[in-house]
Order: structure tokens, then C-alpha cells, then sequence
């Protein structure tokens, strides 16, 4: 199912020109669930940084301890804001746009955050929804159901000792509006960026943390009160530690009767999405259980040509904006100086701290990843502009092709200047064929996450070193072609530009 679903959603430039697709915008979606009968919990608003600079955020998670370690609600708080809250807004004839956080396909914002909780000193254990618009949540239930999800994940020790846990959950038709079926594919990148300054806040926090892939869909769904038409429940991030030696015992999960405000006046469902998330759906105890035993295998690359190996800055050189600094600083690069370059230190800073620190129940403990990084560089100095493969364990640069590339680069990402204009372009492809053979329909939100993840990981990384950086679509077919033979029969699933901002950041 999962192949089916990805094969019919490849852009290439035939596809492209014959969607007739049209933005209705009077039927545009509200950027924000609400809840208009819940009185909402105002969460704190002034929070104290971390002190704790972006890039060692970013590339060293806080690994789970024994004893306890509980967020509180002022963690609790920055963790929620730094991953979803609204940074900056800007009007435009017709309407405001919020930005938040972290990036999102077309700015739209789909991705929702529910806590589940037990009691934290100023929040009662409950079931909360969290609003980016007034920064509070709303109670949906009382009592603590952290039980309920450790039984839905088959008591992981992460879940099942956790001490806060936030699920994130993706709204089909809030992305769908615009970019329709692919919105799939989103939801495992939008994801994946609001995870990454998740992981990054809460390292920064001293918070263990871990991605939760494995546990019973409808049980989540069931506890949140979902209408899995609308809206479906994609991973599980435990925050901190009990020193429990069990977790609560599960309640009871009565249907719930909240009014929530419509998205638009109709809705358009696109069956092929709602296929591909029940294929994905884990059923049994069994399932989370065969999940959890699964992890990625190394494949095996021999470099066979030139090799350039990366050399990040020296720790002493590394900038020490805070991680909530960079996270307020961020930005989708709009355009790109095609005159400017960026040095071979900072693309090695970008590269190895985004490939670090993931702690993902589909990882093992090696953190052999999904996703292979192919490059065009393009003006970095200290490397020669071609294409290249990134030999994560070896810490190098393999060159594929030597040459002038940015023609190409622009075509590749759908005939857009920004991929042309960039100092160098990473494209994620994986062997999907074998992910799915090993993982089944599930490992496909798993890669799309991971990339989602690693790309917003290099957002920061960019940002931290005042560069910037944007994610793009793709000609699927054609980004394969290009790098093969090195990725023959391998799928492409992101892109992220990186390069001088056109106007520098603040």
C-alpha cells in the first residue's frame, strides 16, 4: 500500500502541469483547532532560556536515567511553545499569516499537540490540547491516563515512565486545502521539523526524550476523541522520568461530546490518504511488540572515487546563540545570494550535528538512520561545486560527479529559483523497497518523520550560524536519475536548500 500511495503522488513535470488543482480560499482552513466551549489554561508566559546553546542542543540528547526527572510546567511550557507556538506574524491583503516555530508545508500549520499528563505543580493530571493562538491548554479529560498509553505502546519503558507525554497528531484537510493527496507525505516532514526543536528544547531543558512510533492507533485516537476522518494521531514524545516502578493503571475512555469549531464550510477527503494511515495502523499488542524488536540495518558503502572528509568548527569557534534564540531567529528562506558562499566548516557543523542525537523506538542503538544525503554543492568553499554522498559513519564527502550544477539543482526542485540559488542542496532518498519489506506500511511515516526530523535539525544548525535554509518538493523521478548510479532504485522523500539569506538575518 505504502509504495502504491508514494508512486501516485511523484511530481514530475508532466504531473505538475496537468493538476488543475485550485486554492479556494474563501473555504481556506483556520490555522488553529478550537475548543469553544472549554475555558482554556493560560500557560506561563515569561520563560527563562536554557542558557544552552543551539548546536549542543541539537546534537546531544539527555539519555534516559534511572530516578526521577519531571518537567515542570515552565519546561513543560517552553517545550510546547518552541515546537509549535507562533513566533512572528504578517499581514496580507485578505487576511494574517502566524508563523510558528518550526516549518511547515505552505505555512498551513496542520500538526496539533495534545499532553498527557500526571500531576505537575500549577497542572492537575489530565488530557489537555494545546492552543498556539493564546498559548494555554484545555483540559479534554481529568485524571491520569499516562497508563492508557503505556498499554497502547505495550508498556515502553519511555511511555510507560514517562512523565509528561505530548502526542502530535496531523489534520488532513488543513494541508490538503493545498497540496491534496501528497499532504501524507507532509505530515511525516511537518512532523519531523516540530519534533526537532522538541528534541533540541527539551535536551536543552535536561529532559530525556524519545520518538514513539510503535503504539495502538485507535487507542490513542480513541483517548484524544478524534474523528480519524479529520484528524489521526502520528507519534508519541515522553518527556522526563518517573521513579515509578509502574505506571498508573489504564482508565476507562469514554466517547467525549466537545464542540469543536468547523475548519471550513466543506471538506474535501482524499481517500488515498485515509488508505495509506489505516494500512500504517498498528492493531495488535503484537504489531507494537514486532515494531519495537525492528530497527534499520547499515547498508554498506565503499567510497569510490574522491573523498573529502568533513571538518566542523572547533568547539571554541561554535556560536552560542541559545536554542531558543535560533528557534525565534528562524525562518523559510525566501531567496538565496547567488554571489555569496558558505565555508566547508559550516556545511560540516550542519551535517554532523543533525545526523546526531535521535533517540527513535525505529533507530537502533548504533543510530543507523532511513535516509541517505545526497548533495549539490555549490558554493561552498573548500569543496568542489558536483554532487555528492554523504558517509555518515565515516564523517565524509563522497564526490559522485564533479561540475556546475545549479540549472539542474533549480529543476529538480519543481523549476523553483530558491534550490538554484543556494550555496548547496541536500536531497534525502532511502530504499523503500526495503524499509517497507523490513518495517511494513508503518515504516513509511518512519522515514518520512526521520527526514522531516533531520531537515528541521539542519534548520537550526543553518540558523545557529546566521545562514539560512528552506525545505522543497521535488521531481521525484528525475532527482533519482540524477544521482544515479549511486541511488538507483532508491526513493526521493525531502529536500532542503541552504544558503545566504538575500537579507541577512537579524
Amino acid at each position: 500500500m505504502a509504495r502504491s500511495f508514494h508512486d501516485a503522488t511523484k511530481h514530475s513535470y508532466a504531473s505538475v502541469r496537468a493538476n488543475t488543482h485550485i486554492m479556494d480560499w474563501a473555504n481556506k482552513p483556520p490555522p488553529f483547532k478550537i475548543y469553544p466551549a472549554i475555558e482554556p489554561l493560560a500557560l506561563p508566559r515569561d520563560i527563562p532560556q536554557t542558557g544552552v546553546s543551539a548546536l549542543s542542543a541539537i546534537a546531544q540528547p539527555v539519555r534516559p536515567l534511572s530516578g526521577e526527572v519531571s518537567p515542570s510546567l515552565q519546561d513543560l511550557t517552553r517545550i510546547l511553545y518552541f515546537s509549535a507556538g507562533i513566533t512572528r506574524h504578517r499581514k496580507y491583503p485578505g487576511g494574517e499569516i502566524y508563523f510558528r516555530a518550526a516549518a511547515c508545508t505552505g505555512a498551513l500549520y496542520e500538526i496539533e499537540l495534545y499532553v498527557v499528563t500526571g500531576d505537575l505543580q500549577g497542572l492537575d493530571a489530565g488530557v489537555y490540547h494545546f492552543n498556539p493562538a493564546d498559548v494555554s491548554l484545555r483540559l479534554l479529560r481529568k485524571g491520569d491516563y499516562r497508563g492508557n498509553l503505556a498499554q497502547a505502546t505495550a508498556f515502553r519503558s519511555s511511555v510507560a515512565h514517562g512523565h509528561t507525554i505530548i502526542v502530535c497528531t496531523g489534520t488532513y484537510w488543513r494541508n490538503a486545502w493545498k497540496y491534496q493527496a501528497r499532504t501524507y507525505r507532509h505530515f511525516g516532514w511537518d512532523h519531523g521539523t516540530l519534533v526537532a526543536n522538541m528534541l533540541a528544547v527539551s535536551a536543552a531543558s535536561g529532559l530525556p526524550t524519545e520518538i514513539v512510533l510503535g503504539f495502538l492507533d485507535s487507542k490513542v485516537n480513541s483517548l484524544l476523541n478524534l474523528d480519524t476522518h479529520r484528524e489521526v494521531s502520528w507519534c508519541l514524545i515522553p518527556i522526563g522520568r518517573t521513579a515509578a516502578n509502574s505506571p498508573p493503571p489504564p482508565r476507562d475512555v469514554l466517547p467525549l461530546s466537545l464542540e469543536t469549531i468547523a475548519f471550513s464550510g466543506h471538506e474535501i477527503e482524499y481517500p488515498a490518504m485515509l488508505a495509506i494511515h489505516e494500512s500504517s495502523s498498528l492493531e495488535s499488542d503484537q504489531d507494537v511488540v514486532q515494531w519495537s524488536g525492528k530497527h534499520t540495518v547499515s547498508a554498506s558503502y565503499v567510497p569510490a572515487s574522491e573523498v573529502v572528509w568533513l571538518r566542523p568548527l572547533p568547539e571554541q569557534e561554535e556560536p552560542t546563540d541559545t536554542i531558543e534564540q535560533v528557534i525565534l531567529r528562524r525562518g523559510s528562506s525566501r531567496k538565496f545570494d547567488p554571489t555569496k558562499s558558505i565555508t566547508l566548516a559550516e556545511l560540516s557543523t550542519i551535517l554532523e550535528s543533525s545526523t546526531r542525537g535521535i533517540a527513535a523506538d525505529f533507530l537502533n542503538p548504533r543510530g543507523v538512520q532511513f535516509n541517505d544525503l545526497y548533495l549539490i554543492a555549490h558554493a561552498v568553499k573548500g569543496l568542489r561545486p558536483g554532487a555528492y554522498f554523504f558517509h555518515r559513519e565515516q564523517n565524509a564527502l563522497e564526490l559522485l560527479k564533479a561540475g556546475e550544477f545549479r540549472a539542474e539543482a533549480g529543476y529538480l526542485g519543481l523549476e523553483q529559483q530558491l534550490p538554484a540559488d543556494a550555496c548547496v542542496d541536500v536531497f534525502f532518498l532511502a530504499d523503500l523497497d526495503d524499509i517497507l519489506k523490513r518495517h511494513g506500511n508503518r515504516g513509511y511515516r518512519a522515514v518520512q518523520l526521520e527526514a522531516g526530523m533531520i531537515g528541521g535539525k539542519m534548520y537550526l544548525a543553518a540558523y545557529a550560524q546566521r545562514l539560512g535554509a528552506t525545505g522543497l518538493t521535488f521531481f521525484d523521478d528525475d532527482v533519482i536519475h540524477f544521482f544515479s548510479p549511486h541511488a538507483r532504485n532508491k526513493s526521493a522523500i525531502f529536500l532542503l536548500a541552504i544558503g545566504m539569506p538575500l537579507r541577512a538575518n537579524p
